[in-house]
């Protein structure tokens, strides 16, 4: 059994989710005098790749070190979207069904593609990383409780649509290019497609169910799309956390990580050398075009 990561490089440099603590990182000791080298950090949960825990919005909810590893490891649907949704649009559940087999009780990993605007990627742009990726509606919500997932993971900075957020008030130049989309091509404004009751609704109505997610993954993704796969989260073991940073990993056999590293081999690499596949960029970009046309 061979691993694949797919978790993002965590450095100073990495945004945490808008308004919340990035990473920041001292030394309190170095090797000449002490003899070692000793870091102190100071950040928030919601860096990096990471997941959210229930009591994140659900105050009755379980804390991280309550998921088990049952939980947190199990057979994954891997779900390449970046040939259909571009900048601010919203998935459905059928765009997931008609790419890869969704059984009760999976753990669903969506490519949007956005990673490929993280930090850590040659196209990186922070802005539409966090601000102007997809997201989902309710019908995917329920969607996902009825086949009683365990978790979600998401490739960029949330797993509910950034418009259905307090991003929405925060970035009032890009949410007026999202109601002029929304207007275009589902026939109302922002404000009525994503009105109060359906507020952060990935969160505030998920949680509950005991559907959680994790938000930023990346690392070598673009080798696992379309397809199932054993895959792994593990963080910290974390008493009364609402959240933790952690490493995402997939499992396959000896045999297929030989092919997917021969395929590795002929793809470029980011600055921290994970794989990265240019065609889901001009995917996207062509798909945003045409809906701002």
């Amino acid at each position: 059994m061979k691993l694949i990561d797919l978790t993002i490089p965590l450095g100073i440099g990495t945004p945490p989710w808008p308004t919340y603590e990035p990473l920041q990182v001292k030394y309190f000791k170095r090797l000449a005098p002490n003899g070692a080298n000793g870091q102190v950090l100071t950040h928030s949960n919601h860096l990096g790749t990471h997941l959210d825990g229930e009591i994140h919005f659900y105050t009755p909810g379980k804390d991280i070190a309550s998921l088990t590893m049952d939980y947190l490891v199990h057979e994954a649907a891997v779900v390449d979207l970046s040939d259909i949704c571009g900048d601010y649009d919203v998935y459905t559940s059928k765009m997931v069904e008609d790419r890869v087999e969704v059984k009760e009780g999976d753990i669903l990993v969506i490519h949007t593609g956005y990673h490929h605007f993280g930090w850590d990627q040659p196209t990186a742009d922070e802005i539409r990383y966090m601000v102007k990726h997809p997201g989902p509606d309710r019908e995917f919500a329920e969607w996902a409780k009825k086949l009683k997932l365990r978790w979600i993971a998401v490739d960029c900075g949330s797993a509910d649509h950034p418009m259905n957020t307090i991003i929405r008030n925060w970035m009032p130049r890009q949410a007026k290019d999202a109601d002029k989309l929304f207007h275009k091509k589902y026939g109302m404004s922002l404000e009525d497609y994503f009105c109060d009751d359906k507020y952060q609704l990935m969160h505030i109505e998920m949680f509950p169910a005991e559907i959680i997610h994790a938000e930023c993954f990346g690392g070598e993704i673009d080798l696992l799309l379309n397809r199932r796969v054993q895959v792994g989260f593990f963080p910290w073991r974390f008493v009364d956390g609402e959240a933790s940073i952690g490493r995402a990993v997939a499992f396959v056999d000896d045999a297929e990580y030989e092919t997917l590293m021969k395929k590795r081999e002929s793809m470029p690499k980011t600055k921290f050398g994970d794989v990265y596949d240019p065609t889901h960029v001009e995917r996207l970009n062509a798909i945003t075009a045409k809906n701002f046309a």
